[in-house]
């Protein structure tokens, strides 16, 4: 069959430039190669760094006309792309099935089926339910009923009901999947930015799933022990797989040697859970002398547990030099309640005192902000806690009930959010109240922390840095920080106002 992967045109981030850091989409090069494999005529179409607009990309559906239309989309914020994107497919290419995947429809697969033309939702780990899915389409007379890990329709019209099958194992030997299909996609066009991710980027993963379970969190979910009960519910426990170092470094060479990428953004949810397997990547990489540089999210447990075996300096030799750690609260109370009491305070200081031993290392960390307890002075405590960790940049988010997470589902049942509308689910702008603020007075209160960072003793400092990664890492937040003031200008918003850096971009070309 002819099978058609599809990442919509959209808006951009504002502190991700049009032209800067389109990065590769794992799922789309894993899924892609998954059905390859499986014997069917792929092709695939990441509309951003193609630039390719609605107008172009309804004439590329009616060019390629195919049988199988596969729409992903893990973030909310851009689960209006993906509909325009199913609506388009039945208006032009009615006879093609209309597939849907990724962590929002996995978690509200009711919603967007009874509300548009989708035939099926793929639910969770995709790549062998999409292969299952397939093989059963192609036949006289196709029993979806025996193809775990789906949703799908029984009847038409608005009456149809909704089948949801049982849950399908995870893959358990990771390194069976099928090289990613980079060769179906446009490489050159990724990771452009000769200042972030330079000199050229990928993205890449050796592992899937979390061994934690943080109450805001849906990446842990989507890769998830699923268990169903007698009633049908489901039930998740978390549950971290690893490629072998093996599998890991052949990809490395493939994006290397092929494709000339000498920086990698690991999209694993937690990078450096495994000591024997770190150890070992490290001596790979250094065994097999590629020059490269590589950012990761690692859990700050994890890094004292390693350094103190002498791995965590192998990993800076080997190219570690831009790390995020999840922080998140100054309260340890807080974390336990984001059911994240791994972590605490006196640890994360430890963390980031072995971290200052390596001035070579971009300290990225994120905080969590505009909890239900929250007030301006705790919001401020964050950042008390950011200068005294010496984080190089810490991002402060609003936090975001995303579905398929217990937060989600509290909000919902408090009324906290609806279901209407996720186009403002974008971790910059704050989606509730709290006690004792608005979602006004939090987002002044972010914008008011972010100046105490984003400023010119700040950029100074950086920017003067002996370590050249560092300053190029600078260098790339100026550029940012003068695109977003020219267009906040070009929108006639205010720059020095809170929303010039909140407001989503439209590119130029997204109704060509």
């Amino acid at each position: 069959m002819r099978v058609m992967f599809v990442f919509s045109p959209r808006y951009y981030w504002p502190f991700v430039s049009e032209g800067d850091n389109y990065l590769v989409p794992q799922s789309l090069a894993y899924l892609a190669a998954a059905a390859r494999k499986a014997g069917h005529e792929v092709s695939v179409y990441d509309c951003m760094p193609l630039k390719m607009g609605w107008q172009s990309l309804e004439q590329t559906m009616r060019d390629e006309d195919p049988d199988v239309l596969c729409i992903g989309e893990n973030h909310a914020l851009y689960a209006h792309e993906a509909m325009r994107v199913v609506e388009m497919a039945a208006d032009v290419i009615p006879r093609a099935k209309r597939l849907v995947g990724g962590a929002h429809f996995t978690n509200l697969y009711d919603k967007y089926m009874r509300e548009h033309p989708i035939d099926f939702v793929v639910r969770a780990e995709g790549e062998a339910t999409l292969v299952s899915l397939l093989e059963e389409l192609g036949q006289d007379k196709p029993d979806l009923s025996q193809v775990p890990g789906i949703v799908y329709r029984e009847g038409d019209g608005p009456d149809a009901e909704l089948i949801k099958t049982a849950p399908r194992h995870l893959i358990e030997d990771l390194d069976s999947l099928a090289m990613p299909a980079y060769d179906l996609m446009p490489m050159h066009l990724y990771g452009t930015s000769k200042l972030s991710f330079s000199p050229g980027g990928s993205t890449i993963h050796h592992s899937r799933g979390c061994t934690a379970s943080c109450s805001f969190c849906v990446w842990w979910t989507q890769m998830a022990h699923r268990d169903e009960d007698e009633d049908g519910l489901i039930h998740l426990r978390p549950r971290w797989r690893t490629k072998s170092v093996g599998k890991t470094i052949e990809e490395i060479q493939e994006l290397y040697y092929k494709y000339d990428k000498r920086c990698y953004v690991w999209v694993d949810e937690s990078w450096n859970i495994d000591a024997r397997w770190n150890d070992q990547f490290a001596d790979e990489i250094l065994r097999t002398g590629m020059d490269i540089t590589w950012f990761a999210f690692m859990r700050s447990d994890c890094i004292i547990r390693d350094e103190k075996r002498g791995i965590f300096e192998k990993l800076v030799a080997a190219g570690l030099r831009h790390l995020c750690i999840g922080v998140e609260r100054a309260e340890d109370e807080r974390l336990k309640e984001f059911n994240k009491g791994f972590y605490n305070n006196d640890q994360l200081r430890e963390t980031f005192r072995i971290l200052d031993k390596y001035p070579q290392i971009f300290k990225q960390a994120t905080f969590i902000v505009g909890t239900k307890y929250e007030t301006r002075e705790s919001m401020f405590r964050q950042a008390e806690l950011a200068k005294e960790l010496n984080v190089d940049y810490p991002a402060f988010h609003p936090i975001t009930p995303v579905p398929g997470t217990p937060l989600f589902d509290e909000a919902m049942q408090e009324g906290w959010i609806s279901l209407d509308d996720f186009t403002e689910f974008d971790w910059m702008t704050p989606m509730m109240d709290s006690d004792y603020m608005t979602r006004e007075e939090i987002s002044r209160a972010l914008y008011d922390i972010n100046r105490q960072f984003v400023n010119p003793k700040w950029l100074l400092k950086g920017l003067s840095s002996g370590n050249r990664y560092k300053r190029q890492m600078y260098q790339w937040w100026l550029k940012v920080a003068l695109g977003v003031t020219w267009d906040a200008v070009k929108q006639r918003i205010n720059p020095i106002k809170e929303q010039s850096y909140t407001n989503l971009v439209k590119p130029e070309w997204y109704d060509t």
